[in-house]
């Protein structure tokens, strides 16, 4: 049974990352075509180094990610904060209402979007397409932070309230240290959800001005080329290592009450 189980992980594990490796790969073949057998070449990352549009677009991506997950991380805590330390009237409906943007296409999410900008004079461009990148990452914030505060005791601010604290104090002398992991993962899952956003940014993006994934789309029709591999395997890599170190501090998954 426990073999069964090795070789049922291994499988799933090379089901995911067999593509990933392929195009890795693809991007040290000296072969614009893909041709075998395999010649190693450093070529295509130089072409890289020298292709100002897919650099730019590439920048453009990482900024809008990182403001992305500064601002939805934020906004994403304070809202978990007020649905798991607060009472009121419809809060479970609220609570509910956050989930449905999660399963919403995200084609009628742009399109909603792009008629809404229009409509209220917001428009087009690198704002909007912020604006848009956060709002998707929100609810998912939301639900990794809430999922933090599941495994917090809240009679801890209860005790450091009894010695004198006061209720921000003991909020952020107590609670906010045990849910740094939770927060942290909440930002670099926003982050992941930018950086991977095709459909909002297509809709919201002017002429001039494009996002790493919207770029390899146009840039596919025009004819695919091995510079998209190796800018892919940068961005992977520096994706991976970000996420892989949080794994190894955060310890994610860890359901043990924070004490």
């Amino acid at each position: 049974m426990r073999s069964l189980g090795r070789f049922y992980l291994i499988a799933v594990l090379v089901f995911l990352y067999t593509p990933i490796l392929v195009m890795m790969a693809m991007g040290f073949n000296a072969s614009p075509l893909y041709e075998l057998p395999f010649s190693f070449s450093t070529r295509w990352y130089e072409a890289l180094w020298n292709n100002s549009i897919l650099l730019t677009a590439g920048m453009n991506s990482i900024i809008i990610a990182v403001i992305t997950a500064v601002l939805a991380t934020t906004l994403g805590t304070m809202a978990s904060v007020a649905l798991s330390r607060s009472t009121f009237r419809g809060k479970s409906f609220l609570q509910i209402m956050l989930l449905p943007p999660i399963a919403i296409p995200w084609l009628i999410t742009g399109t909603a979007m792009l008629i809404f900008f229009y409509w209220t004079g917001i428009g087009r461009g690198m704002h909007a397409i912020i604006i848009g990148h956060v709002a998707l990452a929100i609810p998912y914030v939301v639900l990794v932070v809430g999922t933090g505060f599941r495994t917090i005791r809240a009679d801890l601010e209860e005790a450091a309230m009894s010695l004198g604290s006061t209720p921000i104090h003991a909020f952020f002398s107590v609670t906010l240290p045990l849910l740094y992991p939770s927060i942290l993962g909440a930002a670099l899952f926003a982050f992941a959800v930018s950086l991977d956003q095709f459909v909002i940014s297509y809709f919201l993006a002017t002429p001039g001005f494009t996002t790493l994934p919207v770029q390899i789309y146009s840039s596919i029709r025009k004819g695919f080329t091995p510079e998209i591999n190796a800018i892919s395997t940068v961005l992977l890599l520096g994706s991976m290592t970000v996420i892989l170190i949080f794994a190894r501090f955060a310890k994610p998954g860890d359901t043990r009450d924070k004490r």
